[in-house]
């Protein structure tokens, strides 16, 4: 997506005062070049280059210890958080916000020979996120209904997972984040029909505001036959129902 362009932020703490940019303003020049979009939620690592991921993190870690000195926590005396900030960098960089900086996984499609043509159901599939407003996590799960027709291509059952995780492992809103999961799978699978159903807890509301343990948000995707066919959508919606109990 177009974006207008903007100017790095520039340093000058290199040698004899010579300007120089962060790793994080590299990348971002090129994304900015690229005119690409770079949201929370989008996937950026086609414009990261060899080594520049572990480079990120030490950025990151040295922010973040800047984040705990601003917070009045004394990082270098407190055995507890002396490390803290290379911690929180290898968290955000390298596992909760790993579907960022990571390329898509590899994923292998199989004809469908049989022509299968009835309704497949997967899941739950286990869903850990973050909330793009306040960085809390998101816990859930999801469940994918298929319809495929004989021209579809077929995944295996794993590979639900490691695409779900891989669009899920970025700061995301639940609504955005299934919209991603099922042009996806729409886009790789080519189905006469695709369902998305997922329920999640948020931190966010939990953790801190009104800080409600028991709310869940719950919302659906549908397309192609789902959408056009109430009886196909109330077989699924049912038998999800079931699993859900």
């Amino acid at each position: 997506m177009d974006r207008n362009p903007q100017t790095p932020d520039i340093e000058t703490n290199g040698k004899d005062g010579a300007a120089t940019t962060t790793v994080s303003d590299r990348i971002r020049a090129r994304l900015i070049a690229a005119r690409r979009r770079y949201h929370a939620n989008d996937n950026i690592s086609a414009f990261l280059e060899e080594g520049e991921l572990a480079e990120l993190r030490g950025e990151v870690e040295e922010k973040m210890r800047e984040v705990l000195r601003s917070l009045v926590i004394d990082i270098e005396g407190d055995h507890n958080t002396h490390d803290t900030a290379g911690r929180v960098a290898k968290m955000f960089v390298e596992e909760v916000f790993a579907g960022r900086y990571r390329p898509e996984p590899k994923v292998t499609k199989f004809p469908n020979v049989s022509r299968l043509n009835e309704l497949m159901i997967v899941g739950p599939v286990t869903v850990r996120s973050a909330c793009s407003h306040h960085l809390c996590p998101i816990v859930g799960r999801v469940w994918v209904g298929v319809m495929p027709n004989e021209h579809s291509a077929l995944i295996g059952l794993s590979k639900y997972a490691r695409l779900v995780e891989w669009v899920m492992t970025r700061p995301q809103i639940q609504e955005e984040a299934i919209e991603q999961l099922a042009r996806l799978l729409q886009g790789k699978m080519q189905p006469d029909g695709l369902a998305i159903v997922m329920e999640a807890d948020h931190y966010c509301m939990q953790w801190r505001g009104v800080k409600d343990m028991d709310s869940k948000m719950t919302n659906s995707i549908m397309r192609g036959t789902f959408l056009k066919n109430p009886n196909l959508r109330r077989e699924f919606l049912a038998l999800l129902s079931n699993r859900r109990g």
